[in-house]
């Protein structure tokens, strides 16, 4: 790394006044909604799991979450390329139709293949969601600005986390979890009439096969393939194959090396990156990338396993295993809400990065105590302290990414942002699954497996949760411990995962905000922001008086 060569003038204490209508307000609902959906999705299925294995007699329980974050995953590079050439309007739309269809194919689903093809469509609008909802923010309100925003957005983020699991196990105790997948279809249509009706942004120029020649078709099948290599590999590892089988080895060593050539071929070759190469040149940028990958393999590991502990070691029901994880929830929305007030007011956001891993770190370790006789009430305080470290992280991640950039370059940042942290999901969800079933194989009573249906022992053993309360004591003892100690291990790789998060933020400064946005993206009858252009010129990072900033000049 070499020094840094500046950091511009002082950042602004407060961002500059701007007058906001119903219009603005009613957009930002619809992207509420919009997230609202992806967020509900994550948690409500988690507590679902495994009565929706038992009721389709499938084993392949992992698929069902791994799909659906593969899909939105390998996604998100090409959903900034789209929004950038189509237009915002055209993405966001595309991205609900998506998310819709793949609710209609998940609530019908016969099999656990036909529901796994339905997560996997579900991803796919569920990954353009995440990416394109950010880049319409990054429209509308100024860097400075973005921190009460996120906030806000953040909030609606947590209620809907916070009540997934409640949702999903209620109807799963009713054996209704199909609804869990019908409930998105009447919010998928509140916001696309709001999008309709109010979002008008403008529209590229050009006709469709110019548009589709702009595309970075090599980048994107490289990284759509590298994904799924990656992703098949950690799924496989140590439960359908050995770690040192060829089936493991060989696509997890094409998808490594697929990412290296992804990366080359970006920051060499392509005519129109999906990734340009300048997102990653400074430090500060970089830190916050990795942290944004980093996080949500803490979080999403805690949502989808958490509920496994409540129901294989506390004999909790469904519905009651989401109204235990509250406690994982109920936090993130009020951390996300003030910490992005404070990033508003002081136009600063390291320390508040600093505090929610050094949280994080403590909240992980302060897991690793429980196990299958811990009291009730600790085990659900405890995760609390998680959604706190990783609500203030959501809502200030965004800076040290965006911060040293120009305005120009928001729609790609954050489409790499949004595919960090997706792909950040598919480490959580399928490492911690792939640990869990590891761990349950040298654990779980011999006596247990071999009453289970199939020779797919361990991965029948996660459809067989319902059943510990009917087993025999000491067994039921030991299956229960088995669980606990095997989620134990979850707990400690993410203590790891959590004290590799507080090193990265090491790297980043507090670069001032910038107090413009891309005019080229201006929404049509906004406030005064001036004629919206057409042209692909950048315009330089500045202060609120219109200074040019220097921002981090410090190379990666």
């Amino acid at each position: 790394m070499s020094s840094e060569k500046g950091s511009g003038p002082p950042a602004t204490a407060s961002p500059p006044s701007t007058a906001r209508g119903p219009r603005f307000w009613l957009i930002l609902v619809a992207l509420g909604c919009a997230l609202c959906l992806v967020s509900i999705e994550l948690t409500a299925t988690s507590t679902a799991l495994p009565a929706i294995t038992d009721d389709l007699n499938g084993s392949d329980f992992i698929w069902i979450s791994s799909s659906y974050t593969l899909a939105s995953t390998a996604i998100l590079p090409l959903s900034g390329g789209i929004s950038e050439i189509f237009g915002r309007r055209p993405a966001i739309l595309s991205a609900l139709g998506l998310f819709s269809l793949g609710s209609v194919f998940c609530g019908t689903a016969k099999s656990m293949a036909w529901l796994i093809g339905g997560r996997t469509v579900q991803g796919l609008g569920g990954g353009m969601i995440l990416s394109v909802s950010n880049i319409i923010i990054g429209d509308l309100v100024t860097l400075q600005e973005r921190g009460f925003v996120s906030g806000v957005l953040g909030l609606s983020w947590a209620l809907s986390a916070a009540f997934g699991p409640l949702i999903g196990g209620a109807l799963a105790d009713v054996g209704q979890w199909r609804w869990i997948f019908y409930l998105n279809l009447p919010i998928s249509a509140l916001a696309i009439i709001l999008v309709l009706t109010l979002l008008n942004l403008p529209t590229p120029s050009g006709t469709t096969r110019e548009k589709l020649a702009k595309m970075d078709w090599t980048g994107n099948i490289l990284v759509i393939a590298s994904t799924a290599a990656i992703v098949v590999a950690l799924t496989w590892g140590g439960v359908v194959f050995s770690w040192s089988s060829f089936h493991v080895l060989v696509p997890l060593i094409l998808g490594v090396a697929g990412m290296v050539v992804f990366m080359v071929y970006e920051a060499r070759f392509a005519k129109h990156p999906i990734v340009p190469f300048e997102i990653l040149s400074n430090r500060t940028s970089l830190s916050g990338y990795l942290q944004t990958v980093l996080s949500p393999i803490v979080m999403l590991a805690a949502i989808y396993y958490l509920p496994t502990y409540y129901q294989a070691c506390k004999g909790a029901s469904p519905r009651q295993s989401g109204i235990d994880s509250f406690g994982l929830t109920m936090a993130l929305g009020p951390a996300s809400v003030i910490t992005g007030i404070s990033v508003t007011r002081t136009g600063k956001y390291r320390y508040q990065c600093y505090l929610g891993w050094a949280i994080l770190v403590a909240a992980t370790g302060a897991l690793t105590t429980i196990h299958a006789d811990t009291p009730l009430a600790r085990a659900i305080g405890l995760p609390s302290l998680i959604s706190i470290g990783a609500g203030m992280i959501y809502s200030a991640g965004y800076f040290p990414v965006l911060a040293p950039l120009p305005v120009s370059r928001n729609a790609h940042a954050l489409a790499f942002f949004a595919f960090c942290r997706s792909f950040a999901g598919v480490w959580g969800v399928t490492v911690a699954g792939t640990v869990l079933q590891n761990e349950l194989a040298k654990r779980l009573p011999d006596e247990f497996i071999a009453d289970l249906p199939s020779g797919d022992g361990v991965t029948i053993a996660y459809a067989a949760i319902p059943r510990i309360a009917s087993l025999e004591e000491p067994l039921r003892s030991q299956v229960r411990a088995a669980f606990a100690e095997s989620i134990r291990v979850i707990w400690l790789v993410l203590v790891a995962v959590s004290a590799a998060g507080l090193l990265s933020t090491m790297l980043m400064k507090d670069i001032p905000m910038q107090g413009k946005m891309d005019e080229k993206w201006a929404v049509t009858g906004d406030r005064n922001r001036g004629t919206p252009t057409t042209d692909d010129t950048e315009t330089p990072a500045t202060d609120d008086r219109g200074t040019p900033v220097a921002g981090d000049t410090t190379t990666a």
